[in-house]
């Protein structure tokens, strides 16, 4: 090898860990955050549902804003969309380090959510631009997607150890260097690219509308068990939230250059995966939220314990994903596999549910972490692949973006309506005079079989909308002719589903109180 292409070649590198740093902050920030939960509570005085909403703030700004990052990486260039991430994400940091107050806490998620949509959306665009050689291509994407991976294992243990030796402040404060040094290397080692120019438009009125319409959403399920609300009031906010979801769909259908164009949906494939998955995300970040609770808050663990707890289902879903779900894929099939996969899934939180007060972890927990880990890794990857291989080519990102968007939309709904079941069922047999613990187990299991109910609604859509396919649907990899036609938005969000599906399993997952 020449000196030139050796110094290409380390130029390269550098340049993928700066955007690996980039993602490494971002799926740290999905567990070592929430791992420290229940001190946060604690010290700011949060609701069982209120305190959703550290979590549910920065999933809503990911989804809602997801479509509009990638279209302004098209027309300003993807570097200056990456570093503007990058630093929003930062600062959000810094102001979630600082705050001494639940509103401004779940500000500066909400400001961490808008960073990480801004560089998630462009991030793998910038990794095929650095690597366009398939070879090296797939080896890149190999490395983001272990660091992904490892960065959800570490944060399960970082955040408890932070949490117990520095305080909570220090889940967020972590982020401060990453960022100043990735932003600093970002500047001088990532190739500038030239955008569309702000004429060629973003529909930023559509962005308005779903973000408000998915918040208000949201918002106004977790506060279904809050005494201090009342029904009219609740009711308007739905109303209100049903009718900016709809302008959404009006604008979609009447803009000329739509954030999501509204053809998609008449593809049964791709209509019918993103039903499931909606549900499997819902079920599976719900579910982390309400079992990690039921470690603190019944068994007694302390947050160190709770992140070690956690660790057999990243490393399984892993393992999975990794080195068996594509051959099991290629051998019987993306439906086959993901029916599999769910039914693991519905059995892991039917056996959590039955998890006594005085339940033991290596009897109770432990297996049923396990098989649950065994059905998200078969499901995820197949469920994702099967969106995508429903696509034309030329609406390949399009689907893409549909896809992630369903990833944080469920998580986000799913953790309101499971946290609202398990409060509504507490209080009530707290009410009739149930002591707190026996009360707080009743309301976890209660969820996790509301739960098993949506992964049960994915199954059933899996079984009667998807088509049975013998074999898997091309990967990823088999259209490379199809790359040059997709802009820059579609190339990132296209890429990031299949590197960063895994991550969100594993990695946004234990969210506690």
């Amino acid at each position: 090898m020449n000196p030139t292409d050796t110094t290409q070649s380390s130029s390269r590198g550098l340049a993928l860990g700066v955007l690996c740093a980039m993602q490494l902050m971002i799926v740290l920030d999905g567990t070592i955050v929430t791992v420290a939960l229940p001190t946060i509570q604690n010290e700011l005085g949060f609701s069982q549902s209120g305190l959703s909403w550290v979590v549910n703030s920065y999933l809503i700004a990911f989804a809602g804003l997801l479509l509009l990052s990638g279209r302004l990486g098209d027309l300003i260039g993807s570097k200056k969309v990456f570093l503007g991430g990058l630093v929003t994400f930062t600062a959000a940091s810094l102001v979630c380090g600082v705050a001494n107050s639940e509103g401004l806490l779940i500000a500066g998620r909400f400001a961490q959510g808008v960073g990480a949509a801004l560089a998630s959306a462009v991030v793998l665009g910038m990794i095929v631009g650095l690597y366009p050689e398939p070879g090296k291509q797939a080896k890149a994407m190999g490395i983001y997607s272990f660091v992904s991976a490892g960065g959800a294992s570490v944060g399960l243990i970082a955040g408890g150890v932070i949490t117990e030796s520095l305080g909570w402040h220090w889940v967020f404060l972590v982020n401060l260097p990453i960022g100043v040094v990735a932003f600093l290397a970002g500047i001088k080692l990532l190739a500038t690219t030239d955008g569309l120019g702000l004429r060629a438009g973003a529909d930023a009125i559509g962005a308005i509308l779903v973000t408000g319409g998915l918040s208000l959403g949201v918002f106004t399920i977790s506060q279904v068990s809050e005494p201090s609300q009342s029904a009219g009031r609740l009711l308007t906010y739905g109303a209100i939230s049903i009718v900016l979801l709809a302008g959404f769909v009006l604008r979609q259908a009447k803009a000329s250059r739509p954030l999501l164009a509204l053809r998609i949906f008449r593809n049964r494939e791709i209509s019918g995966a993103n039903i499931v998955v909606i549900l499997v995300f819902a079920a599976g970040f719900g579910f982390q939220f309400l079992n990690a609770l039921y470690l603190q808050r019944v068994l007694g663990f302390d947050s160190m314990q709770t992140g070690l707890a956690f660790l057999p289902a990243p490393l399984v879903i892993g393992t999975m994903s990794l080195f068996f779900s594509v051959k099991l894929t290629v051998r019987y099939g993306t439906r086959r596999v993901l029916l599999t996969g769910l039914a693991a899934l519905a059995v892991g939180l039917v056996l959590l549910s039955r998890a006594p007060v005085d339940g033991n972890y290596w009897q109770h927990v432990m297996p049923t972490l396990i098989i649950q880990g065994f059905g998200m890794g078969l499901a995820v990857p197949a469920v994702m692949m099967r969106a995508m291989s429903g696509a034309a080519p030329e609406d390949a990102g399009l689907a893409s973006g549909l896809n992630s968007t369903a990833q944080q939309s469920g998580a986000a709904v799913g953790l309101a309506v499971l946290a609202t079941v398990a409060t509504s069922r507490s209080n009530s047999l707290l009410d009739k005079g149930a002591e707190n613990v026996s009360a707080l187990r009743d309301g976890y299991s209660l969820a996790f079989l509301f739960s098993a109910a949506f992964v049960a609604l994915g199954f059933l859509a899996t079984y009667f909308i998807l088509k049975d396919a013998p074999k898997a649907e091309p990967l990823p990899e088999a259209a490379p002719e199809a790359a040059p036609a997709l802009d820059g938005r579609q190339d990132a969000v296209s890429a990031q589903n299949t590197a960063q599906s895994t991550a969100r399993a594993a990695g946004e997952t234990v969210a506690a109180k």
